[in-house]
């Protein structure tokens, strides 16, 4: 995994997964609640999109996935996100490209 960030949103939006699937988000997911103790508050699900909401370190992001772009985080309130919002973003991105690393490379071994 090599993470993208991407402005066309209005905001930083971290790509975790640009070919992520449906088993790959619930992964980032588990992740998130497992090891980062984050709840999500509101959830909206579609034929095509999964869009979760969530706190990180009092900063309202969202985990969102298309069957057309992958598995992406961003603030929630994009084009009105604050530049500490799209830090935020950036910094869970990171620590989430190691967990999914080091999950990935456990799996190659076993």
């Amino acid at each position: 995994m090599s993470l993208t960030l991407r402005t066309t949103l209005g905001c930083t939006e971290a790509i975790i997964a640009d070919d992520g699937s449906l088993r790959r988000f619930y992964q980032v997911a588990d992740i998130l609640t497992g090891d980062f103790r984050v709840h999500f508050t509101n959830k909206e699900d579609d034929f095509d999109a999964i869009d979760w909401e969530f706190k990180f370190k009092g900063h309202q992001l969202t985990l969102h996935y298309s069957i057309y772009n992958g598995i992406s985080l961003f603030p929630t309130k994009t084009r009105d996100a604050l530049n500490k919002d799209n830090k935020a973003v950036v910094e869970l991105a990171n620590l989430l490209e190691v967990k999914l690393f080091n999950q990935d490379n456990r799996r190659n071994i076993a």
